[in-house]
């Protein structure tokens, strides 16, 4: 049976590896899919938090809602973070389900360096 530290464990790999797969999809010039790539990282990070803080959230909006009510608007983790995760999950948004929706290596390259911030921040509250 699994317990709470093995779903937080599985839920910091997948963000590891989804950050990963980003830089990866980055030398290729993948920039819809690095973006997507990196909103997972951030995603994956923030439910692991959630787990060891016994926060329920069901849908991808409603962890983000989430997020901003128990880590942000309490100043656990600075505002910058929050309007990255907002970009981010916009960018996925789009880079997902617009049509003719291209991204450029200068608006999503920029990303990985704060995602691997972001994700350092989210560690650090679950150390």
């Amino acid at each position: 049976m699994q317990t709470k530290n093995d779903l937080i464990k599985y839920r910091l790999a997948r963000s590891n590896e989804s950050l990963e797969e980003a830089k990866l999809l980055a030398k290729s010039n993948h920039w819809n899919t690095v973006a997507n790539r990196l909103y997972y990282a951030a995603y994956y990070s923030i439910i692991a938090l959630f787990v060891e803080k016994e926060i329920k959230a069901s849908t991808h909006t409603g962890v983000k809602a989430a997020f901003h009510k128990e880590f942000i608007k309490t100043g656990l983790i600075e505002i910058h973070f929050g309007k990255l995760y907002n970009n981010l999950f916009n960018k996925r948004q789009e880079g997902d389900y617009q049509d003719f929706q291209y991204f450029e290596e200068e608006t999503i390259r920029p990303l990985i360096g704060k995602v691997e911030q972001f994700i350092s921040v989210t560690n650090k509250l679950i150390e």
